[in-house]
């Protein structure tokens, strides 16, 4: 039996209150220049003439402007999907995860064998040609920011992507427009002097988003939503030095919010 998944789009990133784990964790900057982004992949339809056309995802990654290497997005939600469930709104997500921030060129959508479609209630066979055997690359052309969560829907277009053969067979050649959606911005910033670790959290009485500095005493609070936001810094207890607070701090969509350089007076 197909495994068919509807899923909705997820929603909790924009509403959930969460703060990060109390160590000092974050990537290092010699490590990891430009940071990470939060992206989300999912799956939609356009309308087609035929009781059902299923294909097979198998791995979803991703490639950048300077680099030949392909980046896997993370765990996939592999399966067989109808693609004419995924109307109306209906969507399903195909992958969740952290990759690095930069210039995304490509979106590679590698599908399985086990793809069919169904007409008159009799089931055909798609072939994948061999050029797109390998997977199918879709140009996005996006720039990543740091801390930055992007949705990026992939719609098929089925009438333009099964194709009657002569001999009465067909064949799958997905015709795919990809859209982004930037859903979140973030905060970023640095903390004097160095070594003082200290606990950033951007509150705006419904979203509470916290990070600790890292040993350059930078920070980036990540998915954050749309909003004005009262920044507060909190050195570490021993040191007992009094929290600072930086208010009215605005965040929009898709955009990294840097803010002043927040110094503490050590006695």
């Amino acid at each position: 039996m197909k495994n068919v998944f509807n899923v909705a789009i997820l929603a909790f990133l924009s509403v959930a209150i969460f703060s990060c784990s109390d160590d000092d964790s974050d990537s290092d900057p010699d490590n990891d220049p430009q940071g990470t982004s939060q992206i989300s992949v999912r799956m939609v339809d356009a309308p087609g003439d035929y009781e059902a056309v299923f294909v097979e995802v198998e791995d979803v990654v991703v490639k950048y402007n300077d680099s030949e290497e392909e980046v896997s997005i993370g765990a996939v939600n592999t399966g067989v999907y109808d693609l004419l469930e995924l109307t109306g709104g209906v969507s399903v997500l195909l992958v969740d995860d952290e990759v690095p921030a930069g210039n995304l060129s490509q979106i590679r959508l590698i599908l399985g064998d086990d793809n069919t479609v169904v007409i008159d209630g009799e089931t055909f066979p798609l072939n994948t040609p061999s050029a797109q055997q390998s997977g199918l690359k879709i140009n996005v052309n996006e720039t990543l920011e740091n801390g930055v969560l992007y949705e990026f829907v992939l719609d098929f277009d089925v009438d333009a992507s099964v194709v009657a053969r002569g001999d009465g067979g067909y064949n799958l050649k997905p015709v795919i427009r990809a859209t982004t959606v930037a859903e979140t911005g973030a905060i970023s910033g640095t903390v004097l002097p160095l070594g003082v670790q200290t606990l950033v959290t951007a509150t705006n009485g419904l979203v509470t988003i916290s990070s600790y500095t890292d040993a350059s005493g930078t920070y980036v609070l990540s998915g954050v939503p749309e909003g004005t936001y009262d920044l507060t810094f909190e050195a570490d207890a021993d040191l007992d030095i009094p929290p600072i607070t930086l208010p009215d701090v605005d965040v929009t969509v898709g955009n990294v919010t840097t803010v002043e350089t927040i110094e503490f007076i050590l006695e």
